[in-house]
């Protein structure tokens, strides 16, 4: 018998069913951006070094994000459309395949970071000082990487029954950890002994190891409309595909972020190390729009997933349509905060007078590329909850690396720093295009219309 949950997404109208699934992990995204953005407000105190150690390191950390939502969203998907199907079996089967997968990646990437890191973090810079926090900050995240990759694969499995509250509250309670802990891991507080960098990094890991823990027990002592049965299990290459299908492209599009920040990076560090720090303060900035934008779709996967799995044609557009609206309020929202209070968001990481005058001019130039971005966060979502996971992957190539990076160099030349901040402009409003392009091409070879509407 299916549950209440999936009843409400066969069943519920659209819009209150989507704000009912986006919400929590808007939420959720919104405390992940806060925690982070309060990770380099507190390193900054100690030093403006210590603030460039830690943004030349966020594209690692990023990048093991990437790899575990990529992972998480295959299966996230996998199950959905199982689910959609009424084959319980299958739907049960992809959670341990999600843990294979996670475990087997995060012990690459240890192996993988731990050593690379030094060689990686001397291409950008000679300063004794950021390059020993950089790697310190760097090795812990690192060596801890497990923590993120199975809390992000519970945490999918949760949004594609339709649980989006218990992501919320595990997500909520790691990330206030990690808050409560910084000053006092990073100054010394309560006999502690003050650890800089180190601290920050010590602070962090604790709050996904917090994570993990909440979410296994509860996915293994709680009723869910999925079950986890190692009794049951054989590892299926079939389910790896599909789950890898989805996971790669995302993964991909995840970590294009931080490929793109390394490569610019590279760019800025020839102008200045202030150039380096602004653009670690911007990501770190923007993730207070994306992340929301990500809980957003993270709501609407799941609904888009269940309704082409169960050929509800109509409730799959109607999804789309509305996703589109709330997506460029949010969107809307950074845009006018990044426009017109971009000193005031500088000072939050006791910006210096030189930092506010590169600052200042970048933050409002990047933020009139957060409205055409607005297509290209909904329509690879849909592209994703049908199993195009290809064309994601183009519209956020094309987003993230195909245009941005060779743009930057070039514009750089002629227009300086101005050039880099005007590359993000060109790149989403191009992206955005395409992204209506192969949307059309689905549409027109009825890809994605082949599902026939339910009855009434």
């Amino acid at each position: 018998m299916e549950s209440k949950t999936l009843n409400k997404m066969a069943v519920k109208p659209i819009l209150p069913l989507l704000l009912s699934m986006a919400f929590p992990p808007m939420i959720s995204m919104f405390i992940q951006a806060l925690y982070n953005i309060v990770d380099s407000m507190f390193v900054a105190q100690v030093s403006e070094d210590s603030l460039i150690a830690v943004s030349l390191a966020f594209p690692i950390q990023n990048l093991i994000i990437a790899l575990a939502v990529g992972i998480g969203v295959g299966v996230n998907s996998y199950v959905s459309r199982k689910l959609g199907e009424k084959n319980q079996e299958e739907a049960n089967s992809a959670i341990l395949h999600g843990f294979f997968l996670s475990s087997i990646t995060a012990c690459m990437f240890t192996i993988l970071g731990l050593v690379i890191i030094p060689t990686f973090f001397s291409l950008f810079t000679d300063n004794v000082y950021i390059l020993k926090d950089a790697c310190t900050y760097t090795n812990i995240v690192v060596l801890c990487c497990i923590a993120p990759f199975l809390h992000i694969c519970i945490e999918k499995v949760f949004q594609a029954t339709g649980n989006m509250l218990i992501p919320m509250m595990v997500q909520t309670i790691g990330a206030i950890t990690n808050i409560l802990l910084d000053p006092i891991m990073i100054f010394g507080y309560f006999g502690l002994p003050a650890m800089g960098v180190a601290g920050a990094a010590i602070a962090t890991v604790i709050g996904q190891f917090i994570a993990m823990f909440l979410s296994i027990f509860i996915l293994f002592f709680r009723k869910h409309d999925v079950r986890v049965d190692f009794s049951r299990f054989q590892l299926q290459v079939q389910t790896i595909k599909q789950i890898l299908i989805v996971a790669i492209p995302n993964a991909c599009m995840n970590a294009l972020g931080s490929i793109l920040t390394i490569g610019l990076n590279a760019i800025l560090i020839t102008f200045s190390n202030v150039a380096v720090a602004i653009f670690g303060v911007y990501f770190k900035l923007q993730t207070f729009v994306f992340m929301p934008a990500s809980g957003l779709t993270q709501g609407a996967m799941p609904i888009m997933g269940y309704n082409y799995g169960a050929k509800n044609r109509q409730r799959l557009i109607d999804t789309l349509k509305n996703s589109y609206y709330i997506m460029f309020i949010i969107m809307l929202c950074g845009f006018f905060l990044f426009m017109f209070f971009p000193a005031h968001l500088l000072r939050l990481f006791h910006a210096t007078e030189d930092m506010l005058a590169i600052g200042v001019p970048a933050l409002r130039i990047m933020s009139i590329s957060f409205l055409p971005a607005t297509l290209g966060f909904i329509l690879p979502t849909l592209f994703q909850s049908v199993g195009a996971g290809g064309y994601s992957l183009f519209v956020f190539l094309l987003r993230q690396l195909i245009i941005t990076l060779p743009l930057s160099y070039l514009l750089s030349k002629p227009l300086g720093l101005k050039g880099v901040w005007i590359s993000f402009i060109f790149a989403e409003s191009i992206a955005a295009i395409v992204a209506l392009i192969l949307y059309a091409k689905l549409k027109k070879k009825k890809e994605i219309f082949k599902i026939e509407e339910v009855e009434k």
